[in-house]
């Protein structure tokens, strides 16, 4: 069991922000996040791979920067293969990985690695910015519910009021 928040500890234990809990509640020893996150993990999505996606508003895991995204391996290491550059310049408030593989993520940010991506981008598996998906201008304010539909459509909520300048 995976529980991100706010939280330090964990019944006595310092736990920054992540766990990882047995089914009874007890600690699982063999995830280990070193110093852990430095502020709030807002998302986190199970890959099928067993990779582990987080999002939020921290800027550092383990004493090294990742601004508001990392991908974690089951054991809790960074994984390497995983390269947000320099992330976001704001809050993740969801993540999923889709059906095809590609990761859509949303939130309060307007960059990814310094270039304009309002409230929404999609993500190839290495971190680096799926092309093909066209957000345009994005969200006019934040994208924080993201599902998928059997057919592969997206659906996305949150508090925006336009998306690609469109309000209908």
């Amino acid at each position: 069991i995976l529980v991100g928040g706010i939280f330090t500890n964990y019944n006595g234990s310092t736990e920054n922000r992540i766990i990882c809990l047995n089914t009874d509640g007890t600690k699982d020893a063999s995830f280990n996040i070193g110093t852990g996150f430095d502020s709030l993990v807002q998302t986190i999505a199970l890959q099928t791979d067993g990779k582990i996606l987080i999002g939020g508003s921290f800027t550092n895991y383990n004493g090294v920067t990742n601004n508001g995204i990392i991908r974690l391996d089951s054991n809790g290491s960074k994984d390497t293969t995983f390269n947000s550059g320099t992330g976001f310049n704001f809050n993740i408030r969801s993540i999923m990985q889709l059906t095809n593989g590609k990761i859509i993520v949303g939130g309060q940010f307007n960059t990814y690695n310094g270039v304009t991506e309002n409230k929404i981008i999609s993500l190839n598996t290495d971190g680096t910015k799926n092309t093909t998906f066209n957000a345009g201008t994005g969200f006019d304010a934040d994208a924080s519910h993201i599902n998928e539909l059997a057919d592969g459509k997206i659906l996305i909520g949150g508090a925006f009021t336009t998306y690609k300048g469109d309000n209908s």
